[in-house]
């Protein structure tokens, strides 16, 4: 599907972020010369069509004072997964969870939670309520702690010698 000068427009304006003010749909539109309810509008057209996937907050966890970051890696029954995997990302401390395939002999795990806390220890208590909740479908998990912070950003457009690309990490 082939972006609009407007659609464009709109994408570079936001892919850094909304801005930090109490309107930020008005601030867009002037500074795209339309009115805020047309950049709402699009906006949420866009997310419809599927060209944007959400507009959301995404949250510094170490600024916030969550420093001890660990992926849970679980090795769940392929036959429960699913539906327990639903469960465990509906926990408070659960940011994303997802199912990933194993690479045996070497890494059982097929289920992936991300947990926060301010001390390890607070992470470990939020994984003994996922091995609760996965009970007897569980054989076995580890927790893999952050030991850096990277920069993640979404997909951005960039122009490029044959028009607009698309990247992201």
């Amino acid at each position: 599907m082939a972006l609009s000068e407007f659609d464009r427009a709109l994408i570079e304006a936001t892919q850094a972020g909304l801005p930090l003010v109490a309107r930020p749909y008005e601030a867009l539109g002037a500074l795209l010369g339309v009115a805020g309810e047309r950049v709402r509008e699009r906006l949420a057209e866009m997310q419809a069509e599927g060209l944007i996937r959400r507009i959301g907050a995404v949250p510094h966890h170490y600024r916030l004072g969550w420093t001890a970051n660990g992926m849970s890696v679980w090795d769940v029954d392929d036959a429960q997964v699913d539906a327990l995997g639903e469960r465990v990302g509906a926990l408070a401390g659960v940011s994303h969870c997802y199912r990933r395939p194993r690479r045996l002999p070497l890494w059982p795990y097929n289920l992936f939670a991300m947990l926060h806390g301010r001390s390890r220890a607070e992470v470990e208590r939020e994984a003994r309520a996922v091995a609760e909740l996965l009970g007897p479908a569980c054989r076995g998990h580890d927790i893999l702690y952050s030991s850096a912070v990277l920069k993640k950003t979404g997909l951005r457009l960039q122009a490029g010698a044959r028009g607009a690309v698309l990247s992201g990490s």
